[in-house]
């Protein structure tokens, strides 16, 4: 009797989620940004206010959009997707500190090079005009952290994760952050614009999105959504609080995140269990490789 020869199950596919994703993360975003670029005026004020805080929620409105077509389909999430309980949230307190800890160390690096110390009048003006430190950190969650990582990360993410690795994904999703980024460079009032798109410093904003990403991506994976809105909040805080505006800053930033990240990737183990995916014969099928419906952050 000859058995038939032992052949891996197909890979599900994901392609239609991330088509959806990224169609509905640039549309909508780049529609309310282009509005704001029209309307003119600052962005924290005015009628260019709304549509410029509307544009920042794009990937999260995508992200939900991909959950409501997935759960109506009766899809499976990807098997990267990582579930964020208890035990892994003890990550996200941890990787705050050590995402703050890169921009500071970096900032002292610039200070030794003489490049200045760190200043934080830009932070207290900040604060009060947002209403109080309370309302700073608020803002500072929602806008980016709270409004992106469901999408980049618990989204766009896992689904890439699938077929890529982990150095991979970062530096393709990371260009695409970059790219994503793009308008606001021409929305009077925004940091982006302060910078200058030609600038080194514009420039050296858009590289770094490459070892954020890779840092970000780095929380992901060992604590969730939770854990990725975290580490933004903090590179993003710590980086306004302490006025860092220089390209020498930047650059030191962009170094030390990188190697940082880097070193993480490649010496920790996914905390994720990926689904083993038996070989198919005649009297078992093969399984899915994917996880029940159940999952979060998908």
């Amino acid at each position: 009797m000859t058995t038939a020869p032992h052949t891996p199950a197909p890979a599900v596919s994901h392609r239609g989620d991330l088509i959806l994703f990224m169609s509905l993360a640039f549309g909508l975003s780049w529609a309310s940004w282009c509005t704001a670029i029209a309307l003119g005026g600052d962005a924290t004020a005015g009628p260019t206010a709304l549509p410029f805080l509307f544009g920042a929620f794009g990937p999260l409105l995508a992200a939900l959009a991909v959950r409501v077509r997935r759960t109506r389909r009766g899809e499976p999430v990807p098997h990267t997707v990582v579930r964020t309980g208890r035990r892994t949230l003890l990550w996200a307190p941890l990787l705050l500190a050590l995402t703050s800890a890169t921009v500071l160390v970096a900032v002292l690096l610039a200070q030794a090079a003489g490049d200045g110390g760190p200043s934080t009048d830009t932070a207290r003006d900040l604060m009060r005009d947002a209403g109080g430190p309370v309302a700073f950190v608020i803002g500072m969650v929602v806008s980016g952290p709270l409004s992106e990582e469901p999408g980049w990360r618990g989204t766009a993410y896992p689904r890439m994760r699938v077929t890529m690795s982990r150095f991979q994904v970062s530096a393709v999703l990371g260009v695409i952050w970059a790219v994503w980024h793009l308008p606001l460079f021409y929305i009077d009032g925004t940091v982006q614009n302060d910078l200058g798109l030609a600038s080194p410093n514009g420039v050296l904003f858009s590289a770094s999105a490459i070892p954020m990403t890779m840092l970000v991506s780095y929380a992901y994976e060992r604590a969730g959504v939770i854990a990725s809105i975290a580490t933004h909040f903090a590179a993003n805080t710590t980086m306004v609080v302490l006025s860092v505006d220089t390209p020498v800053t930047l650059a030191l930033i962009t170094g030390v995140q990188a190697l940082v990240a880097v070193l993480l990737l490649a010496t920790a183990r996914p905390a994720h269990s990926p689904a083993i995916t038996p070989a198919a014969t005649p009297h078992s099928p093969a399984a899915p490789a994917s996880q029940p419906l159940g999952t979060p952050h998908a």
